[in-house]
């Protein structure tokens, strides 16, 4: 099996675009493509994350609108969806394609393009993967979060206040990203001030509706200096998912496939979370960080929250979390979010993320399908 690089990246503009979703994919591809210097004729293979983009815009087809945009009519196109882990899910259709060797030069563009609908008939188009049973009753992700988040500060005696200092740090971090929807900090009194949306959470503890695109190039490490001197490698990746029917969870606080698909990374990577410098997390909402911190080992379970208080997951902590943003103020275009989680690490890990750079050498991404009902773990390092 090949070891498998990354040698080139790009993001466009996260928020309200003009752009169709045809566009925003084309953007980012360019862009990726320019930053290998290489042609879209070179590319074997080009997958393209999306979940939505004929329930939102009545687009289908859109790895061979792409292949064309791009030039590249020979390669093998194909559409990952996974709702909104298909970013993740579209890294590891990348990363299978070049380790196998079925490909020796692989693009992935992730996009969606969302902000033309109002915001119940996105919501809904979201919340069509929720299962049947609990969809006819009216359950929508938010409904999930604010359940979940009431469990967890009661189970473990964790403030309200925690939950609103993820959303001020996030949005610390969005002010250094050029790309983010959201580049304005918010204070606590101000998340903690505002509306309801599912009780205990409020409107600053979700992610907004968001366009969007990313791309990663990846090929095998063994010719990845005839591309470039800076580059990462893809040392680990797992993917997983949990029941559809949340509430047959033993414990809805832990997102099983959070752990089964770390324990799978960590292992293909010989690393542990303990050797993790960076990370970018599935923050759709804010409960989700402490849940997915703590699934991925990075705290004790009910200790997350403590970690946020005491600064850790701080851009000058010990294991900052969401140095872009997140998808709380960076934007969640849901079949790029995935993608855009492994451009940050990108550059990270190459030194190229300017005001927001960390001193890191791994980085891992958990990118959340649903309410946890299935997760792509990454982990990502400098060769």
């Amino acid at each position: 099996m090949n070891r498998v690089a990354i040698v080139g990246a790009s993001m466009t503009t996260f928020g309200e675009r003009d752009a169709w979703v045809r566009e925003l994919l084309a953007e980012a591809g360019d862009a990726c493509l320019a930053d290998a210097g290489i042609g879209g004729d070179e590319l074997d293979h080009l997958y393209v994350s999306n979940m939505a983009s004929g329930e939102f815009e009545g687009q289908t087809g859109v790895p061979n609108a792409l292949a064309h945009d791009l030039n590249a009519l020979g390669a093998y196109t194909a559409r990952i969806d996974q709702t909104s882990s298909s970013g993740g899910a579209g890294i590891y259709a990348a990363w299978q394609s070049v380790a196998s060797g079925a490909s020796d030069l692989t693009m992935l563009v992730g996009g969606e393009k969302m902000t033309h609908r109002t915001t119940g008939e996105a919501t809904d188009v979201i919340a069509s993967l929720t299962h049947p049973v609990e969809y006819k009753h009216g359950v929508t992700l938010p409904s999930f979060a604010g359940l979940t988040a009431r469990k967890y500060l009661d189970e473990y005696d964790a403030p309200r206040e925690s939950l609103g200092k993820v959303a001020v740090k996030n949005h610390q971090n969005g002010v250094d990203n050029p790309h983010a929807q959201f580049r304005k900090e918010v204070d606590l009194e101000t998340v903690l001030d505002s509306p309801v949306v599912a009780d205990p959470l409020r409107l600053y503890d979700f992610c907004p509706i968001t366009d969007g695109s990313a791309a990663l190039l990846f090929c095998p490490e063994e010719v990845a200096s005839e591309y470039t001197d800076d580059y990462v490698v893809v040392s680990g990746i797992g993917g997983a998912t949990d029941t559809h029917v949340v509430h047959e969870r033993a414990d809805p606080t832990t997102m099983g496939g959070v752990v089964d698909s770390s324990e799978i990374a960590y292992e293909m990577s010989d690393l542990g979370p303990e050797d993790v410098d960076v990370a970018e997390l599935h923050d759709m909402f804010t409960i989700l960080e402490f849940l997915q911190s703590e699934d991925l080992g990075f705290f004790k379970k009910g200790e997350g929250w403590k970690a946020v208080e005491e600064g850790v997951t701080d851009r000058d902590g010990d294991l900052p979390i969401n140095t872009s943003g997140g998808l709380k103020s960076k934007g969640h275009p849901l079949g790029a979010s995935g993608v855009a989680q492994a451009y940050e690490l990108y550059q990270q890990l190459l030194g190229e993320a300017g005001p927001r750079q960390v001193d890191c050498e791994v980085g891992l991404a958990c990118n959340v399908g649903g309410f946890g009902n299935c997760v792509t773990t990454t982990i990502l390092e400098r060769p």
